[in-house]
């Protein structure tokens, strides 16, 4: 690669690292609002609504301001849909474009940084390729998080719909009274199942929804039992205060066995992240010392093998690190 072309690469990164969150924090948010009182002031309607799979109405929502990008994201290709459920999961309140965005972002500034400090445009493609996961990364644990937290609450609220059936309500009422009266974010989650019902979507096709969107066993329990008990009959209440039951059993064994893998675990993160870490410094700080690894044909053959068995590496050591519960 030439000065000139490093040089152009350089600016052209920059320019997007300091417009991207501009365009898409400030610029997107007060276009979209005129936007939309453009459209009100043509159309005389109040919103743009559309029944969705689930049975809901709810406004139209663009999934970025990128025509072919919306298209992609607002498409049933699996890439999507897992990017789409991840953010909802998640709670925040971003568009998959705006991750999307964030990541080439991220990607952006990771190569000017890498490429600024090594002078070596692969190192900066390989920062590059890291950082194009930070956003997503960010996503997923605030996704992971937010699950734990329900998966907390969760027995709590069936115990809430257990004692409203036993006081003689339906159990619709006492999906509205988890809605009402628990925490986020359980709540929420039994708030779209409330709306859903009510809208007319038939409840069990919103029961199989909520398991589908949030993808814990302790929900699908919860799903199975009500569907059973609707098709076969019996004392609903019991069956949910059994449930409820299996479910703290079920949250107390997993807390003992990740306190019993902890160390695993954690060895398991430190000997997975420890080459790439130490890698990078030496790229950043000491690029001298890593000069002759890059240029060298050998070299290079010997850092892909290295890449290769660090990926296989911290793959066995998932696997054996994670136990099902």
């Amino acid at each position: 690669m030439t000065a000139e072309v490093a040089a152009l690469v350089t600016f052209l990164a920059v320019v997007l690292i300091i417009a991207g969150p501009y365009y898409l924090f400030i610029l997107r948010t007060e276009t979209a609002d005129k936007e939309m009182i453009r459209q009100r002031i043509r159309t005389g309607a109040v919103t743009v609504r559309t029944r969705t799979a689930a049975g809901v109405l709810k406004d139209v929502e663009r999934m970025s301001v990128v025509g072919p990008l919306n298209r992609f994201l607002a498409g049933n290709n699996a890439m999507a849909v897992r990017l789409r459920d991840a953010i909802q999961l998640s709670g925040i309140k971003a568009t998959p474009g705006q991750v999307v965005m964030a990541s080439a972002c991220t990607a952006l500034l990771a190569y000017t940084v890498v490429f600024f400090k090594t002078g070596y445009p692969a190192a900066g493609v390989i920062a590059a390729c890291g950082g194009l996961f930070i956003p997503y990364g960010a996503v997923s644990f605030m996704r992971s998080r937010r699950l734990n937290k329900f998966e907390e609450q969760f027995p709590e609220a069936v115990d809430l719909v257990a004692r409203t059936l036993r006081a003689g309500h339906a159990f619709t009422t006492g999906l509205g009274m988890a809605a009402e009266e628990l925490p986020q974010p359980v709540a929420a989650e039994f708030q779209l199942l409330y709306d859903q019902q009510n809208y007319g979507l038939p409840l069990g096709d919103a029961l199989k929804e909520l398991a589908r969107r949030v993808p814990l066993i302790d929900t699908r329990f919860f799903v199975t039992a009500v569907l059973t008990q609707r098709e076969a009959g019996g004392n609903l209440a019991e069956v949910l205060d059994n449930l409820s039951g299996v479910i703290r059993e079920r949250f107390k064994i997993k807390r003992q066995l990740r306190v019993l893998t902890a160390h695993g675990r954690i060895t398991g993160w430190i000997l997975a992240g420890m080459p790439p870490v130490v890698a990078l410094y030496m790229f950043i700080q000491r690029p001298e010392y890593t000069r002759l690894l890059i240029e060298d044909p050998l070299g290079r053959e010997m850092l892909w093998v290295a890449a290769a068995l660090q990926v296989v590496g911290a793959f066995l050591i998932y696997k054996i690190s994670d136990v099902d519960y």
